[in-house]
């Protein structure tokens, strides 16, 4: 079974061990055809002053934040109205692609789209999948919406899925597909049938 062993300098702390560990772990998984109970990490560390590279000592790299925990926090502040908050999570030139628009640039961009569909909305998260690549974390979260309408009646159980890249700690795209507007057209035809 296989063995990844990493070295690391010394000075992260556990969290940051345990999603290398874990993340290293997946990466075999989706490579070769490895039972997950077989497939050994070890993690060893060595002080800053036993490493060295051209002659200069080495400081470890900052710890990179979690991508789905980035995602999960956008979210909520978003829900929130935390608008300042959830923009400091958006890195420059970062864009927003929803149903039926093209790529924005802003949460007010956003804000300014949603007037004319909702006066609020929510979403309870089912599942978070991510994958780590070149250009950064891409994280899917996929649940369901829930929220009022304009004419204030209530909605819930709207199927939606986000497909966020973060990089870095901030996310740099966000594309939503979901069923609000087959669910706001059967509404309508609903309300009408039952004049």
């Amino acid at each position: 079974m296989p063995v990844v062993t990493i070295t690391l300098m010394e000075g992260y702390d556990d969290d940051t061990k345990v999603a290398m560990a874990t993340r290293l772990t997946d990466a075999v998984r989706a490579t070769i055809a490895a039972p997950l109970d077989g497939i050994t990490v070890n993690v060893y560390e060595v002080a800053a002053t036993g490493y060295m590279r051209g002659r200069v000592a080495r400081q470890p790299g900052a710890p990179v934040r979690d991508a789905e925990t980035v995602v999960r926090e956008f979210l909520a502040l978003m829900e929130a109205r935390e608008l300042d908050k959830a923009t400091a999570l958006l890195a420059d030139g970062c864009t927003m692609t929803f149903p039926g628009t093209g790529p924005m640039s802003s949460i007010d961009d956003v804000l300014h789209w949603a007037r004319d569909r909702y006066s609020r909305v929510g979403k309870e998260i089912d599942r978070i999948d991510s994958a780590p690549g070149e250009d950064g974390t891409t994280v899917y979260c996929f649940g369901t919406l829930k929220g009022e309408w304009l004419d204030g009646q209530s909605f819930s159980g709207i199927r939606f899925i986000d497909r966020f890249t973060v990089k870095d700690g901030l996310i740099t795209d966000q594309r939503v597909w979901n069923d609000m507007g087959e669910t706001m057209l059967q509404d309508s035809r609903t309300a009408q049938a039952a004049e």
